[in-house]
């Protein structure tokens, strides 16, 4: 019975740090986003048309706004999804407020690509936008 309750104590143990080093890879992988430049920045449809985001110019101050345009300065919880150099993709969940996944793509200092799809107001959101600084704020 105590091996058989060490080795519950031990896969609880792995577990719990396993699930921690995630929750750490989460919440310290926001170097791609950090890595742009603050001040203003404008949101264009790609493609054409509409652009479907909630904004066409944000004041970037902090870069997780860019993670949930559609629902702005609501408290959300994000968890990153995917990471590469030079992209990053975050759910994130506001409660009461909806939901999102977002997938940012940096080609510059001043210039990436945002994909965002969720629910907003109990209805969908989807739209792809170019985001170019343009300046301060």
């Amino acid at each position: 019975m105590k091996k058989k309750l060490s080795h519950l104590a031990l896969a609880a143990l792995f577990g719990a740090a396993a699930v921690g080093g995630a929750l750490a890879f989460a919440q310290g992988n926001d170097g791609l986003l950090d890595s742009l430049e603050r001040g203003l920045w404008q949101l264009r449809a790609v493609g054409g048309g509409p652009s479907g985001a909630a904004v066409n110019q944000i004041c970037l101050g902090d870069s997780n706004r860019l993670v949930q345009i559609q629902h702005g300065n609501t408290p959300c919880t994000q968890f990153v999804v995917r990471s590469a150099p030079n992209s990053v993709t975050i759910s994130y969940s506001c409660k009461g407020e909806g939901q999102g996944l977002t997938t940012i793509r940096k080609e510059s200092g001043k210039l990436i690509q945002i994909q965002s799809q969720g629910i907003r107001n109990n209805a969908p959101f989807s739209f792809s936008v170019e985001g170019r600084k343009t300046g301060t704020c």
